[in-house]
């Protein structure tokens, strides 16, 4: 083992301006990979929910080009729809995918 303890540090670049009055702060930078994740804080119809793309016709690691929705939109037990967000709620949509069913035609039955 050395007594020189630079031969093992490892020296990354750092922006040393993150935090200056230059940059803009938190809530104006974009944080996420996809515009997409972001939920908004204005209210939303479920409607207006469903038409939102996380990510619209990109290459995935296969080279398929896939679009994801913001949010999914499901039925609750006392008919209502209610949007999961794909992020924030993916717990939850598992959970909903797990209970679908297919009935005797092939169909699925959530």
């Amino acid at each position: 083992m050395s007594d020189n303890n630079q031969e093992n540090q490892i020296n990354q670049p750092v922006n040393e301006d993150w935090n200056s009055p230059e940059q803009p702060n938190v809530k104006e930078r974009n944080l996420t990979a996809n515009p997409g994740d972001r939920i908004s804080d204005q209210p939303q119809s479920t409607e207006d929910k469903a038409q939102q793309l996380a990510v619209d016709d990109v290459p995935d690691i296969t080279g398929d080009r896939i679009t994801v929705p913001t949010y999914f939109v499901v039925d609750e037990p006392n008919g209502e729809k209610k949007a999961l967000h794909h992020v924030k709620d993916a717990e939850e949509i598992s959970d909903v995918i797990r209970q679908a069913r297919l009935d005797e035609n092939g169909n699925r039955i959530w």
